[in-house]
């Protein structure tokens, strides 16, 4: 028999070792005399923020609390932030907290009851110490980036293709030579950002390359965990960028999508440069669910009013798929691991319209217009900076004058 609880306190918490860096969440649900812990929950979450954390932690304290059956919950976090925001007297600003915000508001809505109360660090004990719990697990985020350091300092294999390499430049996009006047600037940690960020140190420089040319692109199908492979021209769009960041050279990682599209442009990429590529399965495309293959007419067809609803709401899922606010929370975790695991270094990534324009939209800070009025071609070029201390910055988007 399942034992349900009408009322229940839940005490969260999330910290970050570095701020961004290795963060985790804790969570605990107490019955509504706080004497008997219901439920307990904890995360390593990666490379995060502190509040990113915090907000993580509130999730799963009241997903667990919703597997309990409550009806009422009392919710209790040292989070100042949080619990503002939560409460309505604080506005959600920052780009990444805003799915996170809403997650926590669809979950508090199946409540008939939910407060929020701030409690100082020392009465949140139990939350805080499952969260450094997670945190201990941070081990494998050092191991990984010991194993990147070695791959980098290692000789290739063999050496890329002197004509790939050396072919001579005045064919190549006129910003590679603006790109690499930048990295001569700031070689120096302490160099500031570009513009009037104000952004300090070394940038983590994301070179994001949509994959080339497949059958349902040339047919503008909606195309999400589907897996068809390059077409002729979508292999010489991969081979014609491979040549482009071959030439443009300090590029110390290749990463992908899991899809084969993405993985034949990328192994194309990985290739010239001489490196391996790692898959983040965090950068695969929206699932599209039986919205696959479709046309956007079909799909409009197929289901009038939820594909209107789709179109101007990013929380809206397609049927059996997964909604844009979704796809920007997995994305900004990788995008919180890359900064990471290559801090101040130009890493390649291969994925596909939707991660790409999610990427840049983080950076940029702005809301989910982006997604629908941001053009992107196959195989196009994009740049966006991730600084250490928080500040973004784009410097490029769509570039097709190599292909």
């Amino acid at each position: 028999m399942t034992v349900t609880y009408s009322e229940v306190i839940v005490e969260a918490d999330g910290g970050s070792r570095g701020n961004p860096g290795p963060a985790g969440y804790g969570a605990v649900v107490y019955d509504a005399e706080h004497v008997r812990v219901l439920a307990e929950r904890r995360e390593f979450i990666g490379v995060a923020t502190n509040n990113v954390a915090e907000y993580r932690g509130l999730i799963a304290g009241l997903e667990a609390a919703a597997e309990l059956g409550a009806e009422s919950v009392t919710v209790r976090m040292d989070s100042k932030l949080v619990v503002e925001q939560m409460s309505g007297r604080w506005k959600v600003k920052h780009a990444s907290m805003i799915p996170l915000a809403d997650r926590a508001r669809r979950l508090v809505a199946g409540f008939a009851r939910v407060s929020f109360t701030w409690i100082p660090r020392e009465r949140n004990a139990h939350a805080d110490r499952l969260a450094n719990e997670a945190m201990d697990d941070a081990t494998l985020v050092d191991e990984v980036r010991s194993a990147a350091s070695r791959e980098q300092r290692a000789p290739a294999t063999g050496p890329a293709d002197p004509a790939v390499a050396t072919d001579d430049e005045r064919e190549l996009p006129s910003w590679i030579d603006e790109v690499r006047d930048a990295d001569a600037v700031s070689a120096k940690a302490a160099q500031p950002g570009p513009g009037w960020t104000g952004a300090t140190g070394r940038p983590t420089r994301l070179l994001l390359l949509r994959h080339g040319q497949t059958e349902l692109s040339l047919q503008r199908r909606y195309s999400g965990r589907g897996n068809p492979p390059l077409t002729a021209l979508g292999r010489e769009q991969a081979a014609r960028a491979a040549k482009m960041l071959a030439a443009k050279g300090d590029i110390a990682a290749v990463v992908s999508s899991p899809l084969g599209r993405a993985r034949e442009t990328a192994d194309a990429a990985a290739t010239a440069l001489g490196v391996p590529v790692t898959v983040f399965d965090g950068l695969i495309e929206t699932d599209f669910g039986s919205w696959e293959g479709l046309t956007f007419l079909e799909a409009a067809q197929h289901d009038p009013e939820l594909h209107a609803r789709w179109i101007g709401d990013p929380a809206i899922a397609a049927p059996g798929g997964e909604s844009f606010d979704q796809v920007r929370e997995r994305v900004d975790a990788v995008r919180r691991d890359l900064v990471g695991l290559y801090p101040g270094a130009n890493v390649v990534v291969v994925s596909h319209v939707t991660p790409i324009k999610t990427l840049l939209q983080l950076a940029l800070g702005v809301g989910p217009s982006l997604l629908y009025r941001l053009h992107l071609d196959l195989a196009s070029l994009s740049m966006a900076e991730f600084y250490p201390d928080g500040g973004a910055s784009v410097r490029l988007v769509n570039d097709t004058s190599y292909l």
